[in-house]
């Protein structure tokens, strides 16, 4: 079964960005893939800052990307680019950590004026770091996304529609021998 993990980058535990993730996890899921979620706020600090030498939980995170078919990398976006928090896990992969991976960016902002960040700061480090292949992505606005009281994403349905494209290229960008083999779902 294609693994897929996805890795949100807030560092809000009430995050529009984690409940969009959710929402992207729980679509891929009905397609037949098996799909994990990353908290990166979750990780030890002083781990993650090199403070003290990585322990079990954040090997094992570094593992989970080693052997997923695919990753969804999703991020707030704070001053026209991605998080710290991120950036700070990007920087523990090896310079080729996502060498034949597919990856879907995904990005949270409060307005229009950062939907380039996606392009202009997110996907060169995830090249740089040998992507496979980087999908188009999707930035959603955070009105966009209400988290309802059991935690889950609401989620406008114009906004949806975009997310669910944008997984349905993912799917379609995922090698032959890693895909799930079963069609996009109807919107």
């Amino acid at each position: 079964m294609t693994h897929i993990l996805a890795v949100s980058a807030s560092p809000t535990r009430e995050s529009r960005t984690a409940a969009l993730v959710q929402h992207a996890i729980d679509r891929l899921s009905l397609t037949g893939f098996d799909a994990g979620h990353l908290v990166l706020r979750e990780l030890p600090a002083e781990e993650l800052l090199g403070i003290r030498r990585p322990g079990a939980v954040l090997r094992s995170a570094l593992g989970d990307v080693a052997v997923a078919d695919g990753l969804i990398v999703a991020t707030p976006v704070y001053k026209a680019a991605y998080t710290g928090l991120l950036k700070t896990f990007l920087d523990l992969l090896p310079q080729s950590g996502l060498a034949g991976k597919t990856v879907l960016p995904l990005a949270t902002g409060g307005g229009c004026a950062h939907v380039l960040a996606i392009d202009y700061a997110l996907r060169p480090v995830l090249t740089a770091l040998r992507a496979r292949h980087v999908v188009g992505g999707c930035y959603q606005l955070e009105d966009d996304i209400a988290r309802r009281p059991d935690g889950s994403a609401q989620i406008r349905p114009e906004a949806e529609l975009r997310l669910f494209d944008a997984i349905d290229d993912f799917i379609e960008a995922l090698p032959a021998s890693t895909a799930a083999g079963s069609a996009p779902l109807p919107q």
